[in-house]
């Protein structure tokens, strides 16, 4: 994959160094900020790992500057979800809509960048990398789960109704939590809703996919070993309009 820019640069993992970079830095973020566990967190190494990621292709975002890796996206196809058994996702939400589509799909996750580059442009070379990955792979439905912080489903009511007021998927792009824990995320009525207070409270990973005309699925997954609650998020990239597609890019004109 070609360099991003001056600054930076995003290709796929290639050597177990890479990968172990990857880690690395989900780790601190995912473990260190967030409280997350797991099965195969190595805390005397201070890797975050789990038993899919021989299957996923890991995106990097490395400062050119000092060589770190600062942002990660974990990227798996469909002939890599055949390989590994499954989605990742497929354990907090029935995918069967999408995988009945006959459509190309992605599922991303996993995705963090180090304190110090967010607000920055790493992102934007972050997702500019992705599109070209899209464009490669003949991608066409993207999808994964988002979290909030904490697995207190009241004190997230406002946002998580909002998001399934307004930004709910349509059916044949509508997965949904599995029954075994299917949390409801219609909480609060329409008219009782604070349409500005609950976006302050969406995380900015779910804002930026809701401006890229993205949906969630339906039931939040409340997941206790990562200290987070879910939303699945669904993106057809058949139904981006031009000014998206700009956004999607990495392209910051118009």
């Amino acid at each position: 994959m070609p360099d991003s820019g001056p600054d930076f640069t995003v290709k796929i993992a290639e050597t177990e160094a890479e990968l172990r970079a990857a880690q690395a830095l989900r780790y601190q973020v995912f473990v260190q900020e967030l409280g997350a566990g797991g099965d195969l967190v190595d805390h005397q190494a201070g890797l975050e790992r789990d038993r899919f990621d021989p299957f996923f292709d890991h995106m990097i975002c490395t400062d050119t500057r000092s060589g770190a890796v600062i942002g990660v996206y974990r990227l798996l196809r469909d002939d890599q979800a055949v390989a590994a058994g499954q989605f990742y996702s497929e354990d907090e939400y029935d995918l069967s809509v999408l995988k009945a589509s006959g459509r190309k799909l992605l599922e991303l996750g996993r995705s963090c960048l180090h304190p110090e580059y967010r607000g920055g442009t790493a992102m934007f070379h972050l997702w500019n990398g992705l599109a070209a990955y899209v464009a490669e792979h003949g991608i066409e439905v993207l999808f994964g789960t988002a979290s909030f912080h904490g697995t207190d489903i009241a004190a997230l009511a406002q946002p998580l109704s909002m998001l399934h007021h307004n930004h709910l998927a349509p059916p044949e792009l509508r997965v949904r939590a599995q029954p075994a824990h299917f949390q409801t995320m219609d909480l609060v009525p329409v008219d009782r809703l604070d349409r500005r207070s609950a976006m302050v409270q969406v995380p900015a990973l779910i804002k930026a996919y809701l401006r890229l005309g993205g949906f969630v699925g339906e039931g939040a997954f409340v997941d206790q070993s990562f200290n987070t609650t879910d939303v699945c998020l669904v993106l057809d990239t058949a139904r981006m309009n031009d000014r998206q597609r700009r956004i999607y890019s990495g392209s910051r004109s118009g």
